[in-house]
């Protein structure tokens, strides 16, 4: 594989409070912003951050295969996304 290459990874944004939060799966990186563009912008960059301290410990390949993912020439896929679901638990008496 080349020195560079490209790591897919799916986003998902939601709302806290007056916040909008943004979780890159499945590398499990979050962030936050004022607005979901914001909370995007955000986790791009911690993403890119959270990469390339991987790279220069040397972890990079671990990680992304204990994440599931797979080498595919230059770039390093993410497991295949099934669906996105909303579900609920009934807690208490």
């Amino acid at each position: 594989m080349s020195n560079q290459f490209d790591i897919e990874y799916t986003v998902n944004i939601w709302r806290e409070g007056t916040q909008f939060v943004a979780h890159a799966m499945p590398l499990d990186v979050m962030s936050s912003g004022q607005t979901p563009e914001e909370a995007r912008n955000a986790l791009d960059e911690a993403v890119q951050l959270f990469l390339a301290t991987a790279t220069e410990i040397g972890t990079l390949e671990e990680i992304l295969l204990e994440a599931g993912y797979e080498v595919n020439a230059d770039r390093w896929d993410s497991p295949l996304w099934v669906a996105t679901e909303r579900h609920f638990a009934t807690v208490g008496v």
